[in-house]
């Protein structure tokens, strides 16, 4: 009876086979030594000792820096170079790239070519072939190429640690806040670094939820905070600048408070030369009614009306239920209590926050701002005050977030809930199973 080998033999006949080997695969291969080590040869017959595979680069140039490896009776330090098929360093110019000089070892699945450097000199070949373990490459083919779902591991998460995963959810959450915060940094250079400004068009465009935030973003940039300041000792024209420039106030109305801001938008309007945005652009259908954009302007603009500077005051505040107070029972204008629309009157309903938006706030643009101010200055309190508050505030409750719930992984706080929308977003979607720590905990088991 034939034996079985416990290493994956690479078959030409099967071509389907032939590409699901990746490089990635195989930088994962090499880069935690999952293959085969007894007696290591060059394909020219040279012993190799593999003494540091070196640091994986995610940048132009090699794929492996500063590796340490004996060939021989030599040790080398430089660069490691991997590809599926030694035929791959031709195809990317490698020959011709001076970069490549360096490179002290090719790393390939098949060696079906000789590699040059730019002088001629031939670079020593390690084949992989017949030295991966066929368990691992199954594990591997399973996570990427295994059916859909709603990870790719979830038929194995179980039996990752739990210590494992909730450091990954804590590198997770600190990967989003910086993405995140390169966002307010480009924001802040438009705004010459006024810090007030970045955070008032933030805040805005979170007060407009998914659906209605680019209106409401649009809104704020159309009327700098500077204009509203000095109107801050009268809501009726921080109504009518809000309205009108969200284009509410282009219509005839019957009811006496709608007709008062008109008239105050078209002194406003012409006062500082403003024009009116399109009332269009907003959503009202699939909306509960508390949510409708008339009453998200209402209640932002009372806040505006409250609050002057209120960057400045977050950074001051460094209690979760001082920073809840900054936005709790904001009272808007009395006409909404029984309005939704402009000249629809309903039934008298309060138009305060809830608990849910005002968390909502703090997890979307106060913790993303105290993290991206403390990176900013260099005052890692602010980072770490982030984080707090983060862990403070109670989990989002969302069908990303309930199907890790129901695979054992449980968010207890914002900071992991919010991790797991990044790894579900930004890993799992896209099968980044080998970038990934619970990935590699599964694929080393």
């Amino acid at each position: 009876m034939k034996k079985i080998s416990r290493f994956a033999r690479y078959d030409n006949s099967l071509k389907s086979k032939k590409m699901l080997f990746t490089e990635d695969f195989l930088y994962h291969v090499w880069k935690f030594r999952l293959y085969d080590r007894t007696e290591l040869r060059t394909t020219n017959g040279e012993l190799i000792d593999v003494l540091s595979p070196g640091m994986q680069n995610s940048h132009s140039g090699p794929d492996f820096q500063q590796a340490r490896i004996k060939i021989g009776d030599t040790v080398w330090a430089g660069n490691v170079e991997i590809h599926v098929a030694a035929s791959d360093w031709q195809k990317h110019n490698h020959q011709v790239d001076k970069a490549y000089d360096n490179v002290i070892l090719h790393v390939v699945f098949r060696n079906d070519a000789t590699v040059y450097r730019t002088d001629g000199i031939e670079i020593p070949a390690l084949e992989l072939e017949h030295r991966i373990p066929a368990e691992l490459y199954s594990r591997f083919h399973g996570l990427v190429y295994g059916r859909a779902q709603f990870i790719p591991c979830e038929n194995s998460i179980h039996r990752v640690d739990d210590l494992t995963i909730r450091n990954w959810i804590t590198r997770l959450q600190i990967e989003r806040l910086e993405k995140r915060a390169y966002g307010i940094a480009n924001a802040l250079h438009q705004n010459r670094g006024d810090w007030e400004e970045t955070f008032y068009q933030y805040l805005a465009a979170n007060f407009g939820f998914k659906i209605n935030a680019l209106p409401f973003e649009m809104m704020a940039k159309s009327v700098p905070q500077i204009i509203l300041a000095k109107h801050k000792n009268n809501p009726l024209q921080i109504e009518a600048l809000l309205f009108g420039q969200a284009g509410f106030l282009e219509d005839d109305f019957e009811d006496d408070y709608p007709n008062k801001l008109k008239a105050e938008y078209q002194f406003l309007r012409a006062k500082y030369t403003l024009q009116p945005g399109d009332k269009y652009a907003w959503k009202f259908m699939r909306l509960r009614p508390l949510n409708f954009p008339t009453i998200r302007l209402a209640q932002f603009a009372a806040l505006v009306i409250r609050s002057n500077h209120l960057f400045s005051k977050i950074l001051d505040v460094t209690d979760v239920n001082a920073l809840r107070d900054l936005f709790a029972d904001i009272k808007v204008n009395s006409y909404w209590e029984t309005h939704y629309k402009f000249d629809a009157e309903a039934a008298p309903v309060s138009k305060t926050m809830g608990a849910e938006s005002v968390n909502n706030l703090l997890l979307n643009t106060l913790a993303l701002f105290l993290f991206a101010y403390g990176k900013q200055t260099g005052q890692e309190k602010y980072a770490d005050r982030s984080m707090a508050l983060l862990e403070a505030l109670p989990a989002e409750h969302n069908s990303i977030v309930q199907g890790f719930a129901d695979l054992g992984v449980k968010s207890k706080s914002a900071f992991e809930s919010q991790a797991l929308l990044e790894l579900k977003n930004n890993y799992c979607n896209y099968k980044r199973c080998l970038n990934c720590a619970i990935g590699n905990k599964i694929l080393n088991l």
